[in-house]
């Protein structure tokens, strides 16, 4: 009885909180609104996306966070509230190398977050090509990998483009094992990118010895085929597993544990100079040394 007691005086505390929390999360809506008006009324185009405040904001966060939630979680939380502020400004619209799923579809989620629409592209050729034309505001394509290198096709993009760099964004590449059943005996082919393939060549071989690998388009596509398919196991991202409702078989089978991925954040818009940080200008070196 005791123990009830002690339980439910908690949850009236949380039920409390909880009510804190929608008041002041409001609060902070109405102010979003406010500075969408401000901004709408001056003069010249209205930029309401602003990279270099939301990194600041989350620095600031994690900075004064003193537990128990770890500085990411705190910093996802926080990264979900802005997103949906500043849908109340303006909905944005972020094209990918997709299809949902894909580890880019990650890096857009990761940076920008659940409230905006999601623009999936066949190519990095054609995320450059809806920004360009203004079928999206912003795009994330990936520019280098810490195992296979520097994406070639997205430095040529940049040098021939107008578009800017606006932003980036680091993600750790996990892969895993996924398939519909359980019973691993049912396996018979592995499907994947070719490049996840390559990066879990060691795993798979001391450990799905002699089974068929087959590269296709995207992580996200042999998860779908292996969705309707028992022996059909895909590699990629926990992601896929979701998506598609797949069993996890095994996790982190990347051969190079510190395997990431960084991205870019293209636009056609103007950079505020606030906005131009070290890491644009380490990007746009990069660009220039790896063609001249």
């Amino acid at each position: 009885m005791a123990s009830d007691n002690k339980l439910n005086a908690i949850r009236d505390r949380i039920n409390s909180i909880d009510e804190k929390l929608i008041r002041l999360i409001s609060d902070r809506a109405t102010l979003a609104t406010e500075i969408a008006e401000i901004k709408k009324s001056s003069e010249g185009p209205a930029n309401f996306y602003r990279p270099e405040r939301e990194a600041q904001i989350l620095r600031r966060v994690i900075k004064d966070n003193k537990g128990p939630l770890a500085d990411a979680e705190l910093a996802r939380l926080f990264r979900e509230l802005m997103s949906a502020c500043l849908a109340l400004e303006q909905s944005l619209k972020v094209s990918f190398l997709g299809p949902i799923g894909t580890f880019s579809h990650s890096a857009v989620l990761k940076h920008f977050g659940e409230s905006i629409e999601f623009c999936s592209a066949e190519g990095i050729d054609q995320v450059f090509q809806q920004v360009r034309s203004g079928a999206c505001d912003y795009g994330v394509v990936p520019i280098e990998n810490s195992i296979e290198g520097v994406i070639n096709q997205t430095l040529d993009l940049l040098m021939i483009s107008n578009l800017k760099i606006f932003g980036e964004v680091e993600l750790r590449i996990n892969q895993c094992l996924m398939s519909s059943t359980n019973n691993r005996k049912k396996v018979t082919k592995i499907y994947s990118h070719q490049q996840s393939l390559s990066q879990c060549r060691t795993w798979l071989d001391s450990n799905m010895p002699g089974l068929e690998r087959v590269a296709v388009a995207s992580n996200a596509e042999a998860a779908r085929l292996a969705k309707n398919d028992e022996a059909i196991a895909a590699i990629g991202g926990i992601a896929n597993a979701e998506i598609y409702k797949l069993k996890i078989l095994d996790q982190n089978i990347e051969d190079v544990s510190d395997n990431s991925t960084r991205f870019l954040v293209i636009s056609d818009k103007d950079i505020p100079p606030s906005a131009m940080t070290k890491n644009h200008y380490y990007f746009l070196c990069q660009v220039n040394q790896a063609h001249f």
